[in-house]
């Protein structure tokens, strides 16, 4: 049997080129991560994708969702939540990989996690603007007696939410904190589908989105989108704050798109740290 070490690269692919996908594939095309090779990327604008494409540091394909698959190993989901599906059936079907950063979709798509069980395809979930999840995941082995968080969001990183929208919620003008949901992580993810796929993470990590409770604060006094998390098992009880700059997209915390980069680096990796 031979022991040649395998040296064909892992192929990957882009959906949706937001600040986070921007980051990524600035890093992935200036070969930041070795065995890893950008060949596509895709966007709703492909006009627009196409002239930050031509600024990478290698030619990459700029085509549609639909016509990924083909060209690529592994697609990693930028896009609104609502396209999670379309992103990643052709992957999974063809028992390929998919990194999801609109985790909240899964809840509403369990099909998607069932589909890649029965064909053999694999969703990575990145820990993205969360810590402790090594943590969390080590506590789910034994039993976990409650989780609590708490996020404080500048406002302009909650406006245009679903749930604000709908409870009709002002947030503007605010000189103090206001508590705008209280609940748990499924109704998080339906009310706020771009803010807070960190809790569905943390959810789908420990006692399930049903579980999980949350309150949401739009605070003027903050300028990082900042998450408490409380934790008591029967290994231990944790408290973790994690405080993040926003990217781009005040939406979307920086180290979303590092920790996606991190992700593939341990992937590609002899030698990995953490659960």
């Amino acid at each position: 049997m031979s022991n040649l070490k395998q040296t064909k690269p892992l192929r990957v692919a882009i959906a949706g080129l937001g600040a986070i996908g921007k980051s990524i594939a600035t890093s992935l095309a200036q070969g930041k991560v070795p065995g890893v090779l950008l060949t596509a990327v895709s966007a709703k604008n492909l006009e627009r994708a196409q002239q930050f494409a031509s600024t990478l540091a290698h030619p990459v394909e700029v085509l549609p969702i639909d016509h990924l698959e083909p060209v690529a190993d592994l697609v990693i989901e930028c896009a609104p939540a609502a396209l999670l599906p379309q992103i990643a059936k052709p992957f999974l079907a063809a028992q390929k990989q998919v990194i999801v950063l609109s985790v909240g979709a899964l809840l509403f798509h369990p099909e998607l996690i069932e589909l890649a069980r029965t064909e053999g395809g694999i969703i990575h979930v990145p820990t993205g603007a969360l810590i402790g999840l090594d943590a969390m995941i080590a506590a789910a082995e034994g039993t976990i007696h409650s989780v609590r968080m708490v996020t404080r969001k500048p406002p302009n990183g909650l406006a245009g939410a679903p749930h604000l929208v709908d409870n009709n919620i002002s947030i503007d003008g605010l000189t103090e904190a206001k508590m705008v949901f209280s609940g748990n992580a499924r109704e998080a993810a339906r009310g706020f589908p771009a803010n807070l796929n960190v809790v569905v993470a943390l959810a789908l990590a420990g006692v399930g989105p049903e579980n999980t409770l949350l309150e949401i604060w739009a605070d003027p006094s903050v300028v990082r989108n900042t998450h408490t998390i409380v934790v008591d098992s029967d290994a231990a009880k944790f408290t973790m704050t994690m405080e993040n700059i926003p990217s781009e997209n005040p939406k979307t915390g920086r180290i979303v798109a590092q920790s996606v980069i991190a992700l593939l680096r341990k992937m590609q990796s002899n030698f990995r740290v953490g659960t």
